[in-house]
């Protein structure tokens, strides 16, 4: 079965937005770099690269930590991560697919 050659969207991705893309996308909902209506649906792989480009440039800035983000970046990241982890297990994700390799 051959891959999409766009992304899906985050409202409609597999275990409710709980992958690499769509932490990327809340990540750039967090820097301001995407508007928190924008869900990326359609995007090419360019477009996914040049966004995770952009996220990582402000993460290098707060040592890839969400400890060193100024309060309103981190008061950002939680709100949106805490709405997004609660929206996914509602949707039936239970996180357990992340951690299954560390048993």
């Amino acid at each position: 079965m051959a891959k999409p050659s766009t992304y899906i969207g985050i409202d409609k991705d597999l275990n409710g937005g709980m992958t690499t893309i769509g932490k990327l996308i809340r990540d750039a909902w967090v820097f301001g770099l995407i508007p928190e209506t924008e869900t990326c649906e359609g995007w090419n792989l360019a477009g996914v690269d040049a966004l995770l480009d952009k996220v990582n440039a402000e993460w290098d800035k707060y040592g890839c930590l969400v400890s060193h983000l100024p309060a309103e970046l981190r008061q950002r990241h939680e709100a949106i991560h805490a709405t997004a982890i609660t929206d996914a297990k509602s949707a039936g994700w239970s996180g357990e697919v992340e951690t299954e390799d560390e048993n």
